[in-house]
């Protein structure tokens, strides 16, 4: 699934494709936030892995897990 995460006073954004379901990232999130951790480690599909400051976060969003259609859609 694709993951976009908005940093503040950053005109881009981070994206990503993670194999972590939709749960696991909001969950991973929102415990760092509420638990004042000061960033939060995320990991893409080749392993990469992204760390943010959690003061930075502007949005978090999170595509859906439905894999892409190939082809016309009639």
């Amino acid at each position: 699934m694709e993951i976009r995460i908005g940093i503040a006073n950053t005109a881009r954004e981070l994206s990503f494709e993670s194999a972590q379901s939709a749960d696991v990232v909001s969950k991973s999130v929102s415990d760092a936030l509420e638990s004042g951790q000061s960033a939060v480690t995320f990991t893409d599909v080749k392993g990469n892995s992204y760390i943010v400051p959690t003061a930075g976060i502007a949005f978090v969003e999170v595509g859906t897990e439905e894999s892409r259609r190939v082809g016309f859609v009639a």
